[in-house]
């Protein structure tokens, strides 16, 4: 039995976070310093809701509880935990608000659904492949903000180009905030979204290869079927980048694709299970 102050430990530090990313989200970004503090704030409250929940901490059973909802909670702690760090060092704009809203939903979703709790694992390696399922997932996040954040670059970068524009602003560099669009050159996002992308390629390859090693036995199930989808698609992008030299809308394009393949691999097939079927997966 599950003690009466563990619900309400989880529930009150989701609360808070929730407050703190809803404040986030409606502090104008002309403020100085409070949308970072508040976005800062539901994000540390964010993991230690996340350690809470996924930890079982309180149930006083050992395993780890995990389902759909904490996997894409963590996956989008994850890219709020790139945006934190990178906005420390580089000029990004524009996506604090979409991110706070991102973990307010998160949150909610984790706490409405907080999944199943998993005594013991089939094998001693499962734990990491879990873990480095989840991180390719946080990888392949930022990996999609960054092609977001490049394909809204591109298009504020043409509007800004077209003739009429030009001659009404007086100066080819006339640019929204007075800098390049999103705070950074496109030439520097499409290079960190495809350093996410190689990067949580090798993540998930170590991922999958681990799965396929020591699964007893092995099944081409549904999350398995999507996740081999995902890894080829990203590995065909890959390969286009290299060999073709693929860039702009048709890269963003396999990125995004790929991204949802992966959802639907996990969060998609637990979804299912857990609310739709309301019966816990056979595997995490």
């Amino acid at each position: 039995m599950i003690p009466a102050s563990f619900p309400a430990l989880l529930a009150l530090v989701s609360l808070v976070a929730l407050l703190a990313y809803g404040r986030a989200a409606t502090v104008p970004e002309s403020a100085p310093g409070g949308l970072r503090m508040y976005l800062l704030t539901g994000w540390l409250l964010h993991a230690v809701a996340i350690v809470i929940d996924t930890s079982g901490f309180g149930t006083g059973i050992e395993g780890a509880r995990f389902g759909f909802a904490p996997a894409l909670s963590v996956t989008l702690w994850l890219v709020i935990t790139v945006y934190v760090i990178e906005s420390r060092f580089l000029p990004i704009r524009g996506v604090r608000r979409t991110l706070a809203l991102l973990g307010a939903f998160a949150v909610v979703l984790a706490l409405s659904f907080p999944g199943q709790l998993r005594p013991q694992a089939g094998s001693p390696w499962a734990p990491i492949h879990w873990v480095l399922g989840i991180a390719s997932y946080g990888l392949f996040g930022a990996a999609v903000l960054h092609a977001a954040m490049m394909s809204r670059a591109d298009r504020q970068m043409r509007q800004n180009l077209q003739p009429g524009r030009l001659a009404t602003a007086g100066a080819p560099d006339a640019l929204p905030n007075g800098g390049p669009p999103m705070g950074l050159p496109l030439m520097r996002l499409e290079r960190l979204t495809f350093r996410f992308v190689s990067s949580g390629f090798v993540v998930l390859s170590l991922a999958i290869f681990l799965g396929w090693l020591f699964a007893n036995p092995w099944r081409w199930d549904h999350k398995v079927v999507f996740s081999v989808l995902g890894w080829l698609v990203y590995a065909g992008l890959l390969a286009g980048r290299r060999r073709f030299g693929w860039r702009g809308p048709q890269a963003t394009r396999w990125v995004y694709v790929g991204a949802a393949l992966l959802l639907l691999a996990y969060v998609g097939s637990h979804f299912v299970a857990e609310v739709l079927l309301h019966r816990p997966p056979e595997v995490p």
